[in-house]
């Protein structure tokens, strides 16, 4: 029998260490903490990252995300 080791970095998500799954999308991330990407903005390493383009962009160790949702109001 052969175990399988899931390798797993680490993050910094809105000031929270957080160790995540290597190779991991900001959506899959998004997925994982139970956070509708429609919802919020997500900025990695102090830049936007386009809503288009959540599902390709990986998350890497060291990665610092601020994650902000949006409120209605008026």
């Amino acid at each position: 029998m052969v175990e399988t080791v899931q390798e797993t970095i680490c993050v910094r998500v809105n000031g929270e260490a957080k160790s995540v799954s290597a190779g991991l999308s900001i959506a899959g991330l998004l997925a994982e903490i139970e956070i509708d990407p429609k919802k919020v903005a997500v900025e990695r390493n102090l830049d936007i990252v386009p809503r288009a383009l959540l599902d390709e962009v990986r998350v890497e160790d060291g990665d610092t995300l601020e994650i902000v949702h949006f409120v209605g109001g008026g």
